[in-house]
């Protein structure tokens, strides 16, 4: 098995422990953690585009929802909400071809 170093989820420790694997465990600043989200929100967005996987897009909405809880990141759901008023949605399945201005 590889090394690793990562942000993991919450019971991913108690995981490892049940099956005897060890580990360092440490705790992020607030700093190092919105930089561990925004990390992870691209590795998950790789395996998401690659498999295919609702279970990838499942981690990616996970670690959405933990980025949401940021200071830098609360108003996130009103300015959705706010593009999908002004400019809408993806519902309508629309792609534009022609030369970018």
């Amino acid at each position: 098995m590889g090394s690793y170093n990562k942000l993991v989820r919450d019971k991913i420790p108690e995981i490892l422990d049940k099956k005897g694997v060890t580990y360092e465990r440490r705790i992020t600043s607030s700093e190092e953690y919105k930089a561990e989200l925004v990390r992870k929100l691209g590795e998950e967005a790789k395996e998401f585009t690659e498999a295919g996987d609702p279970e990838e897009l499942a981690d990616i909405m996970e670690v959405v929802e933990a980025l949401k809880q940021l200071p830098d990141y609360r108003t996130v759901e009103e300015l959705r909400r706010k593009k999908l008023e002004e400019r809408g949605g993806f519902t309508q399945k629309i792609i534009l071809k022609g030369e970018k201005q």
